[in-house]
């Protein structure tokens, strides 16, 4: 199985790469943007692409996960699924629950594990945040990441080839 999905990965375009990555939760632009510096990709291309699958989901978060996640809750799997789901996101969610919008946009932009865009759906949804407005400071926030992770990168590249 690992082969199969290997395999698969191995034969698309770098850039549809990028934004498969980007557009994952967990991974993000967290990983996207490494995995295109170290693919050797023109830089503005893998910040752009990285930021564009990072956005990706983002819409059919914030409008989808609400009446998706009530219909599925009523098995039981489920249930128990997306009650941890939106406890942990509630736990990592405390600036977005006092801040609002300018806590999302935090909250997005920290280039931590269980941070970004992803969560940051679920946290708008969570806490009842206006749509459009959500929309807006997720993109904001994953703008500020990949600027972060960016520059990050690209410090540690720089690091590691004179080791």
């Amino acid at each position: 199985m690992n082969d199969i999905i290997f395999n698969f990965f191995k034969e698309l375009p770098q850039d549809w790469l990028i934004i498969i990555v980007s557009a994952m939760p967990v991974s993000e632009l967290r990983g996207s943007i490494p995995l295109g510096i170290m693919m050797d990709m023109p830089l503005v291309r893998v910040f752009f692409l990285s930021i564009l699958g990072n956005l990706l989901p983002v819409l059919p978060l914030l409008y989808l996960l609400e009446p998706v996640s009530n219909k599925l809750r009523k098995f039981k799997l489920w249930k128990r699924f997306f009650d941890w789901l939106f406890e942990r996101t509630r736990r990592k969610s405390k600036l977005v629950e006092k801040y609002e919008l300018l806590g999302l946009i935090i909250l997005v932009a920290i280039p931590l594990p269980m941070t970004g865009a992803w969560t940051g759906c679920m946290a708008a949804s969570l806490f009842g945040l206006n749509k459009k407005s959500s929309f807006f400071a997720v993109c904001i926030g994953v703008i500020i990441a990949a600027v972060i992770v960016t520059i990050f990168t690209l410090s540690a590249k720089g690091y590691f080839q004179y080791v």
